[in-house]
């Protein structure tokens, strides 16, 4: 492992030219034409989700403009890996083009990690969880510091604390923000508490789209009193069958599992009752 100096200066202005949308003459200076084929994906790629539809996007544009911004590279073995610039290069590739303009640098695993985190959140590509792991990363591979995680990513060490405490939360949350189906605001008051406890208050605060302050007034309810908590939930939830019964005009059952998950049942005596439910759901 290599251990970092107080703050590295891996990211200088060339690298930084290379992670923006518009290409400048001396970036398309630097560029060349690369095979597609010889360019392996980035193994230190933070970002786990691609938007289709903005990939689609991007490979129509790619088709009728070609790619206007060089993507970066790095040499590997008989060909190249990907340093950023990934949603050009997945995007080429689905626009059948045989080679890339990339601009080629000799960079260490941990700039390559610094520059594919810097480019994720320069676009505010990452979630709140991916950037974390991302983070979290740079700690245990490359022994950083909370501290210098912050100055390498230009971010403040609060923040990297904050973040990096979200890894503490249960899975199926953490998968929450990954959806982006909560955001940062909402999952920081659930660390620390009973994971079935913020489990049920995260399923609950994306059914009623809680804003941050009231998922953290309901979590500081839940830490004084868990058992109060668990009793608050399930009364939310008979309300919530109450609710979707008189909507349906039938009886619904609703079960929450441990993990999250979950499902509806409702219930029907006849075929004329079916029937006003199809109608309804349709």
């Amino acid at each position: 492992m290599k251990t970092p100096q107080k703050k590295r200066q891996a990211l200088g202005r060339g690298l930084n030219a290379l992670l923006g949308d518009k290409p400048t003459p001396e970036v398309l200076a630097q560029a060349t034409l690369i095979p597609i084929a010889k360019i392996k994906p980035n193994s230190f790629q933070p970002r786990s989700h691609f938007d289709q539809d903005e990939l689609a996007a991007l490979t129509e544009s790619i088709r009728r403009d070609g790619v206007l911004m060089p993507i970066l590279i790095r040499p590997q073995g008989d060909g190249y890996e990907l340093i950023a610039g990934e949603r050009r290069w997945r995007a080429s590739q689905a626009a059948k083009l045989k080679d890339i303009p990339a601009v080629v640098r000799k960079v260490d695993d941990l700039q390559a990690l610094e520059l594919a985190i810097v480019e994720n959140e320069q676009r505010d590509d990452l979630t709140a969880v991916e950037s974390a792991r991302a983070y979290r990363r740079l700690m245990d591979e490359f022994n950083y510091t909370q501290q210098q995680v912050a100055e390498s990513i230009g971010v403040s060490r609060v923040q990297v604390s904050n973040l990096i405490r979200l890894l503490q939360l249960p899975k199926v949350i953490q998968s929450m923000l990954e959806e982006r189906k909560l955001n940062m605001g909402h999952a920081r008051p659930l660390v620390g508490l009973n994971s079935k406890v913020a489990i049920e208050l995260a399923k609950l605060c994306i059914e009623k789209g809680w804003s941050a302050r009231q998922m953290e007034k309901q979590a500081k309810k839940a830490a004084a009193s868990p058992a109060k908590a668990m009793s608050d939930v399930a009364s939310d939830v008979l309300a919530l069958e109450e609710e979707l019964g008189r909507t349906l005009g039938l009886p619904v059952k609703l079960h929450a599992k441990k993990d999250g998950s979950g499902d509806i049942k409702l219930s029907y005596t006849n075929k004329q009752e079916l029937n006003m439910l199809l109608k309804r759901l349709r």
